[in-house]
């Protein structure tokens, strides 16, 4: 494995084969996509901690999904990546939807995990409010989690996979309160990609449980893909939002099928 320090902005790279660059989403970081890792053997694989997160906290300044985005084409410049597989989870989503709107020789497939386009009215609201709870510090940033530990994940992955739980607990506990409520400043103000552009072929995986990318919506997200070379939509049962931690090998059977698939892609 090597790492990059491209511009304050954590990069991990590891593997050989076709490229794949994973993007995570709000509380997440380059080891949200770390249970899908055995599905990219034979791939080059790049995990960004985007501005604002995990290893890349200290990036000052505004964040917002247009700099997340100029963040990954840099990336791609600086590691000579002309094209990819694009792997989004939440947050990172709507990043890679961008990517592959309006830089379509640059994405070879999409592949995305709790996805949406935007969020509604009243996610814009929550994350501001959000904002300024993380602001408080560490106490903050402790009832953020603990309220997200019973929204985001599903009962059943609470009952029966303490990993995942001590994972998704880890990875919001670990965020620094400013880096993380700029974070929800950044989605709050996504505004939703042209996805009817999408020209590459694209994965949509949700959970049945999942509050932030209900099956309805991500089947509706689904019906505007409509120059996509194929869509694919999967709803994982007792399954909340962290799709990839609460079902690994599910998601990893996906992936790889995805993968092999538009291998040529």
């Amino acid at each position: 494995m090597t790492f990059h320090l491209i511009d304050r902005v954590a990069v991990e790279e590891e593997g050989e084969g076709p490229a794949v660059v994973c993007v995570h989403g709000l509380g997440g970081s380059s080891n949200s996509f770390t249970p899908l890792m055995p599905a990219l053997a034979r791939h080059r694989v790049v995990r960004v901690d985007l501005p604002g997160s995990g290893r890349s906290q200290r990036a000052e300044g505004a964040l917002s999904i247009e700099r997340y985005v100029e963040t990954l084409l840099a990336v791609c410049e600086r590691l000579k990546i002309a094209r990819a597989h694009w792997i989004g989870h939440s947050m990172g989503t709507i990043v890679c939807q961008h990517i592959a709107a309006s830089h379509p020789k640059l994405a070879a497939g999409v592949a995305l995990f709790g996805p949406l386009i935007a969020p509604p009215d009243a996610a814009r609201t929550a994350m501001q409010a959000r904002a300024a709870k993380a602001r408080e510090g560490p106490a903050g940033m402790h009832e953020i989690t603990q309220s997200l530990l019973q929204a985001a994940i599903s009962a059943d992955t609470r009952q029966r996979l303490p990993l995942a739980v001590a994972f998704v607990r880890e990875s919001l506990m670990r965020q620094e309160g400013e880096a993380y409520a700029r974070s929800c400043e950044a989605l709050a103000g996504a505004q939703g990609a042209a996805v009817e552009r999408i020209e590459a072929p694209v994965l949509l995986v949700s959970g049945d449980e999942d509050g932030v990318a209900p099956p309805q919506a991500v089947r509706a997200m689904a019906d505007r893909l409509h120059k996509a070379a194929s869509k694919r939509v999967v709803v994982l049962p007792r399954c909340g939002h962290w799709t990839p931690v609460e079902r690994p090998e599910e998601c990893q059977r996906e992936l790889r099928e995805f993968l092999t698939t538009h291998a040529r892609a």
